[in-house]
């Protein structure tokens, strides 16, 4: 199946506009990384605390940061998390220590700071949008309303977690009132948690920590595996084409990553482990379609000797365009659908696929294309002769 037939574009007369596309990118990427955002590093890098927050109602963000601010965490990252009908909070949180204890700690004092401002600060009473199973029927084994008998502890701890799997399943971790109960749990009591107990405006619905000295191996290690891969790239397309081939594919991909990571910075989107995964993705995917582009390359030049290298090569793209418009553009749909559908969970990673597909494609026609015919330009005027890389004996008079 080909879309374009006989298309005869002048990819390499229009460079100079790829080449201040690239730039602008580039350099705003690079700008936002050095001054403005940084390179947003998520907890799987950084170390910390992260913990999730589901309210009943939108959440006023100022509110939460100052609420967190006077509960005494030092730089505290808020930010809306989901979609906005989710009434979802990210508190990003710095933290020094990574057990279980710490862990606890962190949710505790998260809990307690948002409830002397979002709760009802009804102490000694229990809050059943952030209780456990366990405290709902220790609350229920203690006020017996059904009056149980022997078999209290099993009644009520079925009960406990009836009311629990329908607070998470049902209602997003989060009860806006008691009577969402009828029907779940018994009816005495609906009526005794009503009198005894209480809900709050929110409900912490994760808590995810990571250790500092686990952030730096993490980082150390992603930036190897990037490193890895495009010293790899660069060794094996120096050694199935030549040298310039690899220098210009590994420039491309480089391209490709520092616009990735930019766009990042710009929106100030958290780079975590699927990210890097995403990135390392892409760097396979636009090394590729760069590949057909070569060989396509490398092809022409053996039946189109007496032709230069930029009509061989514009005639290069304009020949493997259809297949480069299906495969990236059907590619693209699908991390598209992922971004729009995948859930907060695959934002990240589908985020990155959907800006590193368009740069990976565009790249193999606008940056790596033309670094060939810029390397043959410079040998024509440092030698007087035209060498046409991938012609590996003799050379091509100019």
């Amino acid at each position: 199946m080909e879309l374009f037939k006989n298309t005869n574009i002048d990819f390499l007369g229009k460079k100079w506009y790829f080449l201040g596309f690239s730039l602008l990118f580039s350099t705003a990427g690079i700008l936002s990384m050095l001054f403005w955002h940084g390179i947003p590093l998520g907890v799987d890098f950084k170390g910390g605390t992260d913990v999730y927050v589901k309210f009943t109602q939108p959440p006023d963000i100022d509110a939460v940061r100052h609420a967190i601010d006077a509960a005494g965490f030092k730089n505290p990252r808020i930010q809306p998390y989901d979609v906005p009908a989710a009434h979802q909070v990210l508190i990003a949180l710095e933290q020094k220590e990574s057990n279980e204890q710490a862990l606890d700690q962190a949710k505790t004092q998260v809990i307690d700071a948002l409830e002397k401002r979002f709760g009802k600060n009804q102490e000694g009473r229990l809050d059943v949008n952030n209780a456990s199973a366990a405290a709902i029927r220790d609350f229920l084994l203690q006020s017996d309303a059904m009056h149980a008998g022997t078999d209290a502890n099993q009644r009520y701890t079925d009960q406990a977690q009836a009311i629990v799997r329908f607070r998470d399943q049902n209602k997003g971790g989060v009860l806006a009132s008691f009577d969402d109960l009828n029907g779940v749990a018994n009816p005495q009591l609906v009526a005794a948690l009503k009198n005894g107990a209480y809900l709050s405006a929110f409900a912490v619905r994760n808590v995810e920590i990571v250790g500092p000295q686990v952030g730096k191996q993490l980082q150390r290690q992603a930036w190897l595996a990037t490193a890895y891969s495009l010293a790899g790239m660069l060794v094996y397309l120096a050694f199935r084409f030549e040298w310039i081939y690899g220098v210009a594919a590994v420039v491309a991909v480089f391209h490709d990553t520092l616009i990735t990571a930019g766009a990042f910075s710009l929106t100030n989107k958290e780079i975590t482990l699927t990210v890097i995964a995403a990135i390392l993705t892409l760097i396979g995917y636009s090394m590729n379609d760069t590949i057909v582009v070569f060989d396509r390359i490398r092809e022409n030049i053996k039946i189109m000797r007496r032709e230069t290298l930029s009509e061989i090569v514009n005639r290069s793209i304009n020949q493997t365009l259809s297949r480069t418009v299906l495969t990236s553009g059907l590619t693209f749909l699908t991390v598209l659908s992922l971004y729009l559908f995948g859930g907060e969970v695959l934002r990240g990673f589908s985020f990155a696929l959907v800006i590193g597909i368009l740069i990976g494609t565009y790249s193999s026609i606008a940056v790596a294309a033309p670094m060939l015919v810029a390397y043959q330009d410079w040998r024509a005027r440092k030698t007087g002769a035209t060498v046409v890389p991938g012609v590996r004996r003799g050379k091509v008079s100019a």
